[in-house]
């Protein structure tokens, strides 16, 4: 039997190097519920179920690696995390929200792209790229 493909529920683990201000973007920037205690790990609540997206200490994490740690620096282009919301006008409406707090968008404003995508990027006090976007006009 394969669990992968098909069978397989998707999670996004995020290392991070400064959980409190990690924590406190995705619960209090971006309303994702979360009972962290303060501790390595937080896992956050969203649509997609249990441990759908979670961080854990960068340090902690090379340290079980017997790794160095290496923070990364500037914008994360290695991958991106899609929120993808209902339609094109709740792509506009989280822009216009996002636009009265302190977060950085390293594209700007929304577009709508020819292949049928609106979206936006945020970047999170890490680096790490959030596009968030939808694929329905109405």
């Amino acid at each position: 039997m394969t669990v992968i493909g098909g069978k397989a529920r998707i999670g996004v683990g995020l290392l991070a190097g400064d959980m409190e201000n990690m924590v406190r973007f995705y619960r209090d920037i971006l309303g994702f519920k979360t009972d962290w205690d303060g501790g390595d790990f937080a896992a956050f609540e969203t649509t997609s179920g249990p441990l759908s997206v979670f961080m854990y200490s960068r340090e902690r994490f090379a340290e079980a690696l017997e790794e160095d740690y290496l923070p990364p620096k500037g914008i994360n282009q290695t991958f991106e995390i899609a929120l993808w919301l209902p339609s094109y006008a709740d792509v506009d409406a989280e822009y216009e929200r996002l636009s009265k707090l302190d977060v950085q968008f390293p594209q700007g404003e929304p577009i709508t792209y020819p292949f049928g995508i609106r979206n936006f990027y945020v970047a999170d006090p890490e680096g790490n790229l959030l596009e968030i976007g939808s694929m329905n006009r109405v």
